[in-house]
């Protein structure tokens, strides 16, 4: 059987499985139902909070469903719906079709931020950067692999991009950095806190504003096609069977399979086993209709593991809280890599270690600067102690041990110079300021930086390297830009560039469809 009919396969069991509720494999039964429930209520009242934006969201009711649009996009996160919004500018017509209950997808867990080079809000903070040099930094991030093009495009778009989400309300003007990176170009939501339900619920706002029709619960099963032309969709909705929908442009922006462990386990047999940070519906069902259609795809295999995610619920601790300067200690208390390094490196130093764990460790300045910490505190994940001694018994580590890393840090961060471990970015403050805090992470299954080929216009591409008429894509469903690895704060900053571009371009398109 050739591969493409294998994951094919693969796909259509794992999305049925997710339907019937036993598609996560991350997700656990609760077997202490009962017990500790003032502490569980807390843990549940964190995981509203922050899904609730989308939650609370009033989707459009089935009976208003047209039987054709002039855009069709498929999938409801950032990429979406940036589509969606350019496409509506362009004078068209466009809706989105979303499978899972609620908008936001993937986006909606995003936390460090949205990288852009020679930004407005770079200037007025003082911080020089260069276009030539976030290409640079990305390329040697993802092993010199990325697709040149589309990194080139991706750069010297990253800063209109912030200006279009300012100019849409959607404000990141508070500025941290990422590993891999020399500048300070992570851009924040102002009170410093995590950027995907910020952008999440303000993209839903100015898709509601502006009368685009989203429906949810709309699970998109095929692609359809007239002489080799897109022209539609055919969409099973959970509570009114399948339709078909017409268009004139056909925009797929499902997210990758970073949720699917069926094709993790294909394409990655050494990550099965490994949590995963992905919602639910992260199945690459998408890349299955594409390769329908004739798309091909590319590194497939390049799955990110992500090196800071706390396990016990599959939760991503961003990047931002390294960024503001915490470290990473093993459970003798000691640092043991550059926490600002490429997350492919810091997951390799943490998986040296016989327990495969480490803990962040941070302060009250930390805290107050990496506003998701809040986050991480309701949902039960932070331990807080007044002195290092005390953080030390309660996480199980040497007290005199994690003093003296801790004042040797503190010493590297005076110095300006690590000697240790050579970081040199995110050593503007001292770990001085009580309380102490720690997290227990390991790695998790984050990103799939493969997927369907597209060039600079989002068209999807054939075996051949030409557009297939009418189809355009967005966002982590397709592959090349990463490619061997993601410079963390690049994905939010893909499916803005590139959710644009693909509502410009399909709408182009629309405009000269017969």
């Amino acid at each position: 059987m050739p591969k493409t009919t294998k994951i094919g396969l693969i796909l259509t069991l794992s999305i049925l499985l997710i339907m019937t509720g036993c598609g996560n494999k991350s997700t656990k039964p609760d077997t202490n139902a009962g017990k500790n429930n003032t502490a569980q209520e807390e843990k549940d009242k964190g995981k509203k909070d922050a899904t609730s934006g989308a939650s609370m969201a009033k989707y459009t009711p089935f009976d208003e469903l047209k039987d054709s649009y002039d855009v069709v996009i498929v999938g409801a996160g950032g990429a979406g719906m940036s589509a969606a919004l350019e496409a509506k500018a362009a004078g068209m017509n466009p809706v989105i079709l979303e499978k899972m209950p609620v908008a936001g997808g993937n986006t909606s867990k995003a936390s460090s931020g949205m990288n852009a080079s020679e930004t407005k809000f770079q200037k007025e903070q003082g911080i020089s950067d260069r276009n030539d040099l976030f290409y640079e930094e990305t390329l040697k991030g993802g092993h010199n692999t990325n697709n040149k093009e589309m990194l080139r495009f991706f750069v010297d778009h990253s800063a209109d991009a912030i200006d279009w989400l300012d100019s849409n309300g959607i404000t990141l003007n508070n500025l941290t950095i990422t590993g891999g990176m020399s500048e300070k170009r992570t851009h924040r939501p102002k009170d410093g806190s995590a950027v995907g339900q910020y952008l999440v619920t303000g993209l839903l706002k100015k898709v509601q504003e502006q009368g685009i029709p989203i429906f949810v619960n709309a699970n998109v099963k095929e692609i359809t096609k007239r002489d080799g032309k897109a022209n539609g969709v055919k969409v099973l909705f959970t509570q009114h069977g399948e339709k078909t929908i017409a268009a004139k442009s056909v925009v797929i922006t499902a997210g990758g399979f970073g949720a699917n462990m069926d094709i993790i386990a294909q394409v990655r047999p050494d990550l099965e086993g490994y949590v995963t940070t992905n919602q639910a519906g992260s199945t690459g069902d998408g890349i299955n209709m594409i390769e329908k259609m004739g798309g091909t795809t590319v590194d497939m295999d390049q799955i990110q593991v992500h090196p800071t995610v706390q396990q016990e619920n599959s939760y991503l601790i961003g990047e931002a809280v390294r960024g503001e300067g915490a470290i990473l200690i093993s459970s003798k208390g000691k640092r043991f890599i550059n926490e600002m390094a490429a997350r492919d490196s810091v997951t390799a130093a943490i998986n040296k270690m016989p327990e495969k764990k480490a803990f962040l460790i941070f302060d009250a300045g930390v805290k107050s600067r990496a506003k998701a910490v809040e986050q991480y505190e309701k949902m039960g994940f932070v331990k807080a102690k007044d002195t290092i001694k005390a953080l030390a018994a309660d996480i199980g580590v040497p007290a005199d041990q994690l003093q003296k890393t801790l004042d040797s840090w503190n010493s590297a961060v005076k110095n300006k110079k690590d000697a240790e471990f050579g970081r040199k970015t995110g050593m503007d403050h001292e770990l001085s300021a009580a309380p102490y805090y720690a997290i227990r992470i390991g790695p998790g299954i984050h990103y799939t930086m493969g997927g369907v080929k597209i060039n600079t216009n989002t068209e999807v591409l054939d075996k051949n390297g030409k557009p297939i008429p009418g189809l355009f894509a967005a966002g982590e469903v397709t592959g090349g830009l990463h490619g061997e690895n993601r410079i963390g704060g690049n994905s939010i900053a893909e499916i803005i560039i590139f959710g644009r571009q693909a509502g410009i371009k399909s709408s182009e398109y629309a405009k000269t469809s017969k």
